[in-house]
């Protein structure tokens, strides 16, 4: 994993200054208080650095659904853990001496637009009744997961490449929605991405994988600043959660991005299809109610169709083109 000076740097003084925070504002006294945000980002930043779901696809349920902790909360601490463990994954991504680093210049114009959408998601959309936030969230990262791993959605360009006059416009417009996806759940918008990536672009898994981490990454850390110095929000109790998170992610993030350069990850990938499906049926079952499970179904059935056709629309592509050299400037 240290193959690279910049990672290596960026990580021992992100390690540094954690010990500094971390002893200057005695989170040391309430670690057995926040004991549970450290052992939740074990799993949910590998994750985050295996597959094109961030650690709040893990973080986000389990503090929302499972430990019944307001929207908010767990989507600030999704937002603000993701700004640590995906910024360690983008750094480990962007220094690793085999990366193209060509294939990450859309993102200059990628996150202009989808913080455009975070903050339109801040200002507009937080009203809305929490359960349906949380059918929305849990069906989103079950049918994709779903889609993700059963269908051959393999793609072969190593590079963005436009060719159409609404390519730039579709673009825009999904990222403008993952925007307002994280500022609903803190995550979401590196899985609307990377289903475009694949389907309509036909990017190689490993490479769309590798753009929406970043995509997130940039989304956290501007969530984060905006929680933190816009609305002023956040409590001394988050900062503890974070700090006790922050060893956990800065090395389990990069080190799912190493596992996923050297090895096959299908059993992994049908695990976590396994869990997002229990986290879905385990919503419904906690005092169940027929607005649950009516938002679960449609969310569940209308998601689902829509990535899994998006992602059998690039395989029948791919079937029938000819062989694509990827040729020509990244766009």
């Amino acid at each position: 994993m240290f193959q690279s000076r910049i990672f290596t740097t960026w990580f021992v003084l992100a390690l540094a200054a954690w010990a500094v925070l971390f002893v200057t504002t005695s989170t040391y006294q309430v670690i057995g208080k926040t004991w549970i945000y450290p052992a939740i980002m074990v799993l949910g930043a590998f994750v985050a650095g295996l597959t094109p779901e961030g650690g709040g696809a893990v973080a986000f349920p389990v503090l929302s659904v499972f430990f019944e902790i307001d929207r908010p909360l767990a989507r600030d601490f999704s937002l603000m853990i993701q700004s640590i463990g995906m910024t360690s994954a983008s750094i480990f991504i962007l220094s690793h001496p085999s990366t193209d680093r060509a294939a990450f210049r859309p993102l200059l114009w990628f996150l202009p637009i989808c913080f455009a959408g975070f903050a339109v998601g801040m200002l507009t959309l937080q009203a809305i009744p929490v359960y349906i936030i949380q059918a929305l969230f849990l069906a989103l990262i079950a049918t994709f997961s779903a889609a993700y791993v059963f269908n051959k959605h393999r793609g072969d360009r190593p590079r963005l490449r436009l060719a159409q006059p609404l390519d730039r416009p579709l673009i825009a417009a999904i990222l403008f929605i993952g925007g307002m996806c994280a500022s609903l759940f803190g995550t979401g918008a590196d899985i609307i991405l990377y289903t475009l990536m694949v389907s309509r672009f036909r990017m190689e898994e490993k490479t769309a994988t590798q753009l929406s981490i970043i995509l997130m990454a940039s989304t956290s850390v501007f969530g984060f600043a905006w929680r933190a110095f816009i609305d002023a929000d956040l409590a001394t109790s988050q900062f503890q959660a974070w700090l006790s998170a922050w060893p956990v992610v800065l090395f389990m993030a990069p080190f799912g991005v190493y596992v996923l350069k050297q090895i096959n990850v299908e059993w992994m990938l049908r695990f976590i299809v396994l869990l997002n499906i229990a986290q879905l049926a385990y919503f419904n079952a906690n005092n169940p109610s027929t607005e649950k499970l009516v938002a679960s179904a449609v969310f569940t059935i209308a998601l689902f169709a829509v990535f899994w056709s998006a992602l059998s629309v690039m395989v029948r592509r791919r079937a029938g083109a000819a062989p694509d050299p990827a040729t020509g400037p990244a766009t």
